[in-house]
């Protein structure tokens, strides 16, 4: 499990729980930030806007649950599939490209295993860019789609909470004759605006720069995987893979896979 995001979450609503209750009232002031109809108009109509922008309600509810995957570790990066890719290209050269259909079946990677079933197979060097960039690029349209649920949902927390604060002000002004009641309208007006900034801020958008940040990984280290199968096929020396793959890594990265064994002469 993702340790930060699990952490990043909590620790937001026992801030602002802090923050509620470290006035006058003390605990009792969190009943002040309840309100029923406050709840319904701003994330009633902020996740039904989201129901009508999504194809169906099975995607919809596809949307919501990818929340699950902020949770998750990914097990590939870009160091460890680098080493794999020059472990197979030293298999490669010693013992010839047929070598890697056996190679790939200790491969827990799909991409990866189906590049190099691909390469095995004698597949022309185009030919196998053009399959897998093209099931990337369908990987990278799947998480385009999910990413824009949450930063859809984003804006329209903040958008409902507003028209949730109109319908409490417009009410509160049919009722101005009453004084008394002007300040507590007033609260319960304010409390859908203070609802939208936490459905965007605490949740949808935090959300989705984490599946923003998790599918941009996940796109490097399938370049990494075609460049570096790509580069096998060819038959480049070990050495020269290492190197051109590195391009890929920040110099504390690079520096990380220099500490580790690297490919053969």
């Amino acid at each position: 499990m993702d340790i930060a995001s699990l952490i990043g979450l909590v620790m937001c609503m026992v801030l602002m729980i802090i923050g509620i209750i470290t006035g006058d009232q003390g605990v009792a002031a969190l009943g002040n930030f309840y309100d029923f109809t406050s709840i319904l108009v701003t994330f009633g109509g902020s996740f039904m806007c989201c129901l009508m922008m999504t194809e169906g309600i099975p995607q919809y509810l596809s949307n919501l649950q990818s929340i699950k995957l902020i949770f998750k570790i990914k097990k590939t990066n870009e160091i460890e599939t680098i080493k794999n890719i020059i472990e197979l290209s030293n298999v490669s050269r010693k013992e010839g490209l047929l070598a890697l259909e056996e190679a790939a079946n200790n491969v827990e990677d799909d991409f990866l295993k189906k590049g190099l079933l691909l390469i095995v197979d004698g597949t022309d060097p185009e030919l196998v860019r053009s399959i897998m960039e093209t099931e990337q690029y369908a990987v990278e349209e799947r998480h385009k789609t999910v990413i824009s649920f949450w930063e859809n949902l984003a804006s329209m927390g903040p958008a409902w909470g507003m028209i949730g604060t109109l319908i409490g002000l417009i009410n509160m002004l049919k009722m101005l004759s009453d004084i008394s009641s002007v300040g507590p309208n007033m609260a319960v007006a304010l409390i859908t605006t203070f609802y939208g900034s936490v459905l965007a801020n605490w949740i949808a958008t935090p959300t989705a720069t984490k599946l923003k940040s998790n599918s941009v990984k996940e796109i490097t280290v399938r370049n990494i995987m075609v460049e570096g199968l790509l580069s096998i096929q060819a038959g480049e020396n070990p050495r020269v893979i290492e190197e051109k793959l590195k391009s890929f890594l920040s110099p504390k990265e690079r520096g990380a896979l220099d500490n580790k064994e690297g490919g053969e002469e």
